[in-house]
């Protein structure tokens, strides 16, 4: 079942991600809401703005219009809707995360379904998870939370069909062999831990250091490869055979 960041286990580590967006800066997180439905887009809006430190900047009902409205409001996290008329959550995600990891702002995909189709493009154009549209108050807030904290918003059953996803289909941009290279022997550790779905917690008792070198170890990884957060690192990981869907754990 696709999960948001609260059910089985997200990949993420809490309230303090590996990302550059939303690490630590002051003031609010600023969301901006893209739903081509006015009644959801205002319900989410109205929950968003009842959060503590949390404060939506706009709002957009296609994807063209959430493109301007990023460029304009210039949020932490955009809440995007798969399907809009006119341009879509796919096309609109792929133009605001092409200014790259540092500079766009986390983009969490609104689904109906969490079988939806667009899962493995959405993930390719840059999302950093999925949050379903029916998901309690309580999960829409924590989804904000952990993508303005640079965590990935995928459960381990989800990671699990991704990866049977991508043993069905062509990699698309792998990273260069040099890219790969660049890793030292315990970065490419990390890499295959991040793959697992493991947590900086759970990487520092299996590798036997502490959270916080792990978490500096996380964030040159990203750093190296040009990744995002830890989606994206799982996608590579399984699509450059760093690990293989049968090494993932049961």
């Amino acid at each position: 079942m696709m999960a948001g960041p609260v059910g089985d286990g997200p990949v993420g580590d809490g309230p303090v991600g590996d990302g550059p967006v939303g690490d630590g800066s002051p003031g609010p997180i600023r969301v901006l809401v893209a739903d081509d439905q006015e009644l959801v887009r205002s319900g989410f809006c109205v929950i968003l703005e009842a959060a503590d430190g949390i404060v939506v900047v706009g709002e957009a009902a296609n994807g063209a219009l959430a493109v301007a409205a990023v460029r304009a409001t210039k949020p932490d996290v955009v809440l995007m809707d798969v399907r809009m008329p006119e341009m879509d959550g796919l096309q609109a995600t792929r133009l605001i995360t092409a200014a790259g990891p540092g500079v766009s702002p986390r983009v969490v995909m609104l689904t109906t379904f969490d079988l939806d189709d667009y899962v493995y493009e959405a993930l390719r154009a840059g999302a950093s998870g999925f949050l379903l549209k029916d998901a309690p108050r309580s999960d829409l807030i924590a989804a904000v939370r952990a993508a303005a904290a640079g965590n990935a918003l995928l459960a381990p059953t989800v990671t699990r069909r991704l990866i049977e996803s991508f043993v069905r289909r062509p990699a698309a941009l792998a990273p260069s062999p040099s890219q790969l290279a660049s890793l030292t022997s315990r970065e490419r550790e990390i890499l295959v831990q991040i793959a697992r779905g493991r947590s900086n917690a759970e990487i520092a008792v299996a590798l036997f250091v502490s959270e916080a070198t792990v978490k500096t170890h996380v964030g040159h990884v990203l750093a190296k490869l040009g990744l995002r957060d830890r989606v994206q690192a799982v996608i590579l990981a399984y699509e450059v055979g760093v690990v293989l869907p049968g090494e993932f754990p049961g």
